[in-house]
């Protein structure tokens, strides 16, 4: 055991209850369980042996016969009441049972872990490696655990042991998602292992050096699934003329300017996430290419931007459009479909012909064919049409272990 090296207040969080829920379920649900969706929702639930069960109990689906069919983690504060880790067999979740899924999750990264251009990825990704409401980002050797439900608490010490033995790290920070309340002083930011520290942690994506803010910043620090696009981008912005909308805290400018950008232009609401841009820059000027790209940034609205930007008659090569999620629930669905077309339809007049349009999208709720009918349907309303390039998908370490944990999706098309 590590636990003595980690901080006191991890060692007095409350520990996993030995009673185990007995739950039952509907006949869709436990087919759906058995095929494999992480979720049981509560109006799923037809009967539960206990009325006090507390989060991160140990519930046990068992079928019309009373035979094991899956072992979860009981959240009565969500309508996802059962977080479910394993299926099939019974099993034991004990020290052991936390080392291998832990361990099974890394390997799959073993790629990235064997690259050392490329020290930020993430290492957990939520139900999609098993971990329903947890993920771990990994930056350079420091790791950030961010828990989006009090399930894992109870189960949280295990965990950090797990991902001690097997990855080394020189410090574990936690992070906790709005929802989630801190639990004897373990609160947002708090450093679990090693040395406390508010500097931002230096890494590297394909070659080059990035910082994240993984005490206070946005998610745990850094938008890591958008790498495999951000390389996309810098394969194709040779001399040019780069604007770069959503641009957060830079990742597609820094990687277009490594690529030979001319120039790059970066949008975005924050002005604290663009002064983070342009450290990032700063971080890379010692490749001439960067050194080179003439950069600058607005702060703004991004559809007032670029409506103020093509009444300037501004022209760009590139446009990147990576925005936040739109469709946080399933009511704010046709809201999202309006402001993709928009978002498209805004982009067009900004794109010289023979141009590229780079357009993602993170909402869960729409779906790829849909997302990418909307910005041709869109293009074409604006008087363009678009010769698609390539789609995109998830990276290696946002692997999608379920129908609905498929979120990321990015059109790269030629404007014509």
């Amino acid at each position: 055991m590590t636990a003595t090296t980690l901080i006191d207040e991890v060692q007095t969080l409350p520990r996993p209850s030995d009673r185990r829920l007995a739950v039952r379920v509907t006949n869709d649900a436990l087919r759906q369980v058995r095929g494999g969706n992480p979720w049981v929702f509560d109006g799923s639930i037809t009967h539960v042996n206990h009325d006090d069960a507390a989060p991160g109990d140990l519930a046990v689906i068992f079928d019309a016969d009373r035979k094991f069919a899956a072992i979860g983690l009981w959240d009565p504060e969500s309508p996802l009441r059962v977080k479910v880790l394993h299926q099939g067999s019974p099993a034991t979740i004990d020290a052991e049972w936390w080392s291998h899924r832990v361990g099974d999750a890394i390997d799959r990264r073993s790629t990235l872990d064997a690259d050392p251009d490329t020290t930020g990825y993430r290492l957990v990704h939520g139900e999609n490696d098993g971990f329903g409401g947890l993920v771990v980002d990994r930056y350079d050797s420091t790791l950030v655990v961010k828990l989006y439900s009090a399930i894992w608490w109870p189960h949280l010490e295990l965990v950090l042991d797990a991902l001690i033995a097997r990855v080394h790290p020189a410090r574990i920070v936690l992070r906790l998602s709005r929802s989630t309340a801190p639990v004897g002083g373990l609160t947002d930011g708090r450093t679990l292992y090693g040395p406390a520290s508010d500097a931002p942690v230096l890494f590297r994506e394909r070659g080059l050096v990035f910082e994240a803010d993984v005490v206070r910043g946005h998610k745990t620090g850094h938008f890591l699934d958008q790498r495999d696009n951000r390389g996309l981008v810098r394969g194709m912005a040779a001399g040019a003329k780069v604007l770069d909308v959503f641009a957060s805290t830079g990742g597609f400018s820094v990687s277009a300017a490594a690529g030979g950008a001319e120039a790059v232009h970066l949008v975005d609401v924050s002005e604290p996430a663009l002064e983070t841009a342009r450290r990032n820059l700063e971080h890379n000027r010692h490749i001439r290419s960067v050194r080179e790209c003439h950069a600058h940034t607005t702060v703004g609205d991004a559809f007032a931007v670029m409506r103020e930007l093509a009444e300037r008659g501004e022209s760009y090569d590139l446009v990147v459009l990576d925005p936040p999620s739109f469709a946080q629930s399933a009511a704010a669905v046709p809201a999202a479909r309006r402001a993709y077309f928009r978002l498209t339809q805004a982009a067009i007049p900004l794109i010289r012909r023979g141009g590229s349009l780079v357009q993602a999208s993170c909402s869960s709720r729409v779906g790829d064919e849909e997302f990418f009918q909307i910005v041709h349907e869109a293009a074409s309303h604006a008087g363009a049409r678009l010769r698609e390039i390539r789609r995109t998908g998830h990276a290696i370490d946002h692997p999608i272990g379920f129908e609905q944990g498929a979120y990321l999706k990015a059109l790269f098309a030629e404007v014509r």
